[in-house]
């Protein structure tokens, strides 16, 4: 025993040295001031148990989907399929999200935008467009679900789209593409006379969970990149940029260069939908069509570095930032500048009909950060201070919009596209954390092949700038936006819906209807058993003839949070998820005569393997 008493007193005095040498006994009144010692893998570390304190929306690109992520942790959270199928939760292969689809298989989303009650995010639905198709999207954020998607007439990739103005009245959908209106077939030596670049104003009707076109503006044959509403003070307005205004028709990337300026388009929202009731459109295929050059008032031009891409409303309201891609410099326009020149008409002539404001009346400030290049886009703090990625240098600039003065700047790996702040696309942004958007990985991450992952690199503003976390991710960061955990209210199980005629709550209401070779499938999935008619001997099992159109009508009655169900067929390429509580519906023609088994796809309980059945199809006579 004598023999641990050493070992004991060395372990003591260790101990006690070890607390006087690496201990903090200073008082910490505020979270600011605890955390401000912490290192880096501390700051980002979000402890089993506890969450993140924001949601990150981030656009995949030509997935069709949409990433969401924590912060700061950046762990991936969930892929919500958009615009493409994703068999994973059966979208695309219900009847609902097969509609939705519309015979499309995948989409290139862009441009993520949270709904806005007085310019601040509401929590309560996304919006996203569709460049690859020209549609547009709504998520709820109750369910984390698509649930409408809307066809953009006269229009060809809504690319600068979604944002919506300050009380989600409207999302204005720009179109990347001029094309002939209607998207007939016209010779491109008749480019500048009969090819447009229309707009759309997208309404949403929350109630009914629909989007409708309210009208369209056909715009001269450039395309239109980026946007932005205003907010308070400007927020009966918004602003997109243009490139191409050279009105070229190939080898864009030397022939859409040439002029010196394209243009900031500023338009009042307010006054469109005036002229709209007054009738001052023209009917095009049954939409609603302003013509500026026809029916004047409410859109003007900015002359603008060329090329620019991002255009962004500082959080005041006060100003729209417009980086110039191709010149390494970003320019501070003044809202109330621009208002006094079309008050006082202070143009530098038209352009295809729309009045061009002069640039040194509108202009604010020129910003040039030394060797810094290719701005694409700008973020903001909770004290309005910007924050540019800069594609070429592979940065972020901190600068602040008043004075135009160079504050900070951090290197990103590699080759930044956009970026998102905390609540910073609000009048209200958090600051703390900025999320670089990076469009290209190189040697980031353990190889993958040719194709390298994008990344997204957490960036800490509380401070002196700082890269403090990097997460490779899904193809392709393009936008996003971040928003406080708390405003998002999910649900845990779908209500039951008893008008629902499809849906069935009781084992004992399970029934299989034959009408004709129509035949009605309304079961149930519970742990761990399919019921598709009670009555039946084989109660699991489904039994049709071939050449039926068959409906299977599948209601999960476990109110149980996260007790998901899948619907497969084997051999038959159909699956489908029901959520607690939710009924889908899957539509197919027994055109395959057999044995196949049906089972559940997403685990549910410790029988999960049990949970299975047959679907008999008996052949032709």
């Amino acid at each position: 025993m004598k023999k641990w008493i050493p070992i004991a007193s060395g372990l003591l005095a260790g101990f006690i040295a070890a607390t006087i040498t690496f201990a903090d006994f200073s008082a910490k009144t505020n979270t600011e001031a605890a955390s401000s010692n912490k290192s880096d893998a501390e700051k980002v570390y979000v402890p089993f148990g506890q969450k993140d304190d924001y949601y990150l929306f981030a656009s995949g690109g030509h997935s069709g989907q949409m990433f969401i992520y924590g912060v700061p942790s950046l762990r991936k959270i969930r892929t919500i399929p958009v615009f493409s199928q994703d068999s994973a939760t059966g979208y695309g292969f219900d009847e609902h999200s097969k509609k939705l689809m519309g015979g499309y298989t995948w989409g290139d989303l862009h441009h993520p935008a949270f709904s806005e009650t007085k310019g601040d995010y509401d929590g309560k639905w996304m919006f996203a467009t569709d460049v690859g198709n020209s549609r547009a999207a709504v998520v709820d954020l109750e369910t984390f679900t698509t649930k409408d998607i809307i066809n953009v007439p006269n229009t060809a990739g809504p690319h600068c789209a979604a944002f919506v103005t300050e009380n989600t009245e409207y999302m204005f959908l720009p179109t990347r593409f001029a094309v002939p209106v209607g998207q007939k077939y016209e010779s491109l030596d008749n480019y500048s006379q009969n090819y447009r670049g229309v707009m759309s104003a997208v309404t949403f009707d929350e109630k009914n969970v629909k989007l409708n076109i309210a009208y369209q503006v056909a715009l001269p044959p450039w395309s239109y990149d980026l946007s932005d509403a205003g907010k308070k003070g400007s927020a009966d307005w918004a602003v997109m940029t243009t490139y191409n205004t050279e009105e070229a028709t190939t080898t864009l990337e030397v022939n859409a260069s040439q002029a010196d300026r394209d243009y900031i388009v500023l338009f009042n929202w307010k006054e469109l939908e005036k002229m709209v009731k007054e009738g001052k459109y023209e009917d095009v295929d049954g939409q609603k069509m302003i013509y500026p050059e026809k029916q004047k008032g409410g859109i003007y031009l900015v002359p603008v570095a060329k090329s620019p891409h991002g255009v962004d409303v500082t959080p005041d309201g006060k100003y729209f930032i417009a980086s110039g891609k191709l010149a390494p410099a970003m320019t501070v326009f003044s809202f109330e500048k621009a208002f006094k020149a079309v008050e006082n008409k202070d143009f530098a002539g038209e352009r295809n009909g729309i009045p061009i404001l002069n640039y040194k009346s509108v202009m604010e400030r020129e910003v040039n950060p030394e060797n810094a290049l290719g701005p694409l886009h700008t973020q903001f703090d909770d004290k309005g201070m910007a924050y540019t990625t800069m594609f070429i240098s592979s940065e972020v600039v901190k600068w602040d919009p008043k004075t135009g003065k160079t504050l900070d700047r951090v290197p990103v790996q590699y080759s930044p596209g956009h970026s998102v702040a905390a609540e910073g696309d609000t009048v209200s942004p958090d600051g703390h954390w900025l999320v670089a958007l990076n469009k290209i990985a190189k040697d980031s991450y353990l190889s993958v092949g040719p194709s390298h992952p994008e990344s997204m690199q957490l960036i800490d503003i509380s401070g002196k700038m700082k890269v403090i976390q990097s997460a490779p991710v899904d193809p392709e960061p393009h936008y996003a936006q971040m928003i406080k955990a708390d405003k998002i209210k999910t649900i845990n199980v779908y209500p039951k819906d008893e008008k629902n005629k499809d849906a069935v709550y009781k084992q004992n209401d399970t029934k299989i209807v034959r009408k004709g070779n129509e035949v009605h499938v309304y079961g149930i999935a519970m742990r761990s058993r399919f019921i598709f008619d009670a009555k039946a001997k084989r109660p699991d099992v489904i039994e049709v003839n071939e050449g039926d159109h068959v409906f299977i009508h599948l209601t999960n009655i476990d109110f149980d949070e996260d007790i998901t169900h899948g619907f497969a067929i084997n051999s038959y390429d159909l699956n489908i998820e029901v959520q607690p509580g939710q009924t889908n519906t899957i539509e197919f023609t027994a055109d395959k005569a057999g044995t196949f088994p049906l089972y559940c796809t997403n685990f549910c309980s410790a029988l999960h393997q049990e949970m299975n059945g047959y679907f008999l199809v008996k052949p032709k006579q």
